[in-house]
């Protein structure tokens, strides 16, 4: 019988997050998450094999965490039209924490030089795209939104600005207004 796991994954990537966040995504190595997180490079290296994995494994959990406030929002609305963008507004009308920021500007440098790091974000992004086009009662209206909720979120995830909490949560208000316009002009084909 091969031996009982006791170290938790999840443990290693909050160990991985916290270096990211105090020292960069550069000082992102096997040795400094075991040190960070009280145990050997091996343990670290059974779930990891490079630093590369490891980094995915950061970025793979940041978009879940996201995702999954996204749905919460989702659900929490409740069978309604337009739900997929909505739900993307209400997730955005959040503060962005110091730590969430500081790992999220980290790991820019490694998601700009490495295409297979931004393919979770790639699909995410294709995902939702496509389930707001999909189920929004007017999809340009609603992508509207999107690209507007997703250019307020960027700029306080980049720590570029940050707007008041009841700033934040009128600018979400407003843009959820362009859900369900029809901007008029051409339309995409």
């Amino acid at each position: 019988m091969g031996r009982h796991r006791v170290i938790d994954r999840e443990a290693v990537l909050d160990a991985a997050e916290r270096v990211v966040s105090r020292d960069g995504a550069v000082r992102l190595t096997l040795d400094a998450v075991a040190t960070e997180a009280g145990i050997s490079k091996a343990s670290v290296l059974y779930d990891y094999k490079t630093k590369q994995a490891l980094t995915k494994a950061v970025i793979e959990r940041r978009v879940a965490v996201e995702e999954a406030r996204v749905q919460e929002q989702i659900a929490n609305l409740g069978p309604v039209d337009n739900a997929q963008i909505l739900g993307c507004l209400a997730a955005a009308s959040r503060p962005v924490s110091d730590d969430e920021r500081a790992v999220a500007i980290s790991l820019c440098a490694a998601l700009a030089h490495d295409a297979e790091l931004r393919q979770p974000i790639q699909k995410i992004h294709r995902e939702r795209i496509d389930e707001i086009r999909r189920t929004s009662t007017d999809p340009r209206g609603a992508m509207l939104a999107f690209l507007a909720v997703e250019g307020l979120m960027l700029l306080e995830w980049f720590g570029l600005h940050s707007w008041p909490a009841a700033e934040r949560e009128q600018l979400t208000a407003d843009i959820a207004w362009l859900v369900a316009q029809s901007p008029s002009g051409p339309s995409a084909g």
